[in-house]
């Protein structure tokens, strides 16, 4: 039987083992009276809790350094911070979530760095400073889908070893996975997170495409220059 925990005061809920507020939270309410996100960064959505669920049975390497983009809120950063005590960066291109995200991250005791930035902003020099990117419902319109497939080609250019994104089932998203599958290894899976409550959607974990080698055991390249030594 799973532990029954009190929480500490109403409005809050817990999910994977952090500490969420709700809208009525009198924080909540206090902060939205003087910032108002208006990329979508109002609430902590469904595909972030995949993302959890996900990690849970894939996880980061301890103190692992993970970018989270389109961080809304911050549930995905505050989520690797806290269980698997990694380095995190929540960025997002609107400045108003990170009064909201640090809410969560001081609720949760951990420490998250910001960055205000557009996907097409981060170069592959910039990216090199993280192990993995993560990102939950990030590519919900349709002018999304190349963007974030050349964001993905600079991460893992830059030495980003995973890519995650979680979604609940966006055509934009699938369009998205197919043309990121023309250049690097995809893995597609539906998945369904069991807290707070039941939710079914996708994730697509990314990964530099692994190189072919020929039965000698050499790389098309390295045949080609020794065929050239003859």
């Amino acid at each position: 039987m799973p532990k029954l925990e009190r929480l500490p005061e109403p409005n809050i809920y817990q999910a994977y083992g952090i500490y969420f507020l709700e809208s009525k939270h009198r924080l909540i309410r206090r902060l939205k009276k003087a910032y108002q996100p208006s990329v979508h960064g109002h609430k902590a959505w469904n595909a972030s809790f995949l993302l959890m669920d996900y990690l849970q049975h894939e996880p980061l390497a301890k103190r692992s350094r993970v970018l989270e983009v389109g961080c809304g809120w911050g549930p995905g950063a505050v989520f690797c911070a806290s269980r698997f005590k990694a380095r995190v960066t929540a960025l997002d291109i609107d400045k108003d979530v990170f009064p909201f995200l640090d809410v969560m991250a001081a609720l949760n005791d951990v420490d998250i760095a910001h960055m205000t930035s557009r996907f097409e902003k981060l170069t592959a020099e910039d990216l090199s400073a993280f192990d993995v990117v993560v990102g939950s419902d990030i590519c919900f319109w349709d002018k999304m889908i190349k963007p974030l497939n050349r964001l993905v080609s600079r991460a893992l250019d830059g030495g980003v070893k995973r890519f995650i994104i979680t979604d609940p089932g966006r055509p934009p998203f699938y369009e998205f996975c197919d043309l990121a599958r023309k250049k690097h290894d995809v893995e597609l899976m539906e998945w369904y997170a069991t807290e707070p409550e039941y939710f079914a959607g996708e994730v697509v974990e990314i990964r530099p495409k692994r190189k072919r080698r020929s039965k000698t055991g050499k790389s098309g390249k390295a045949r080609a220059q020794t065929a050239g030594k003859d």
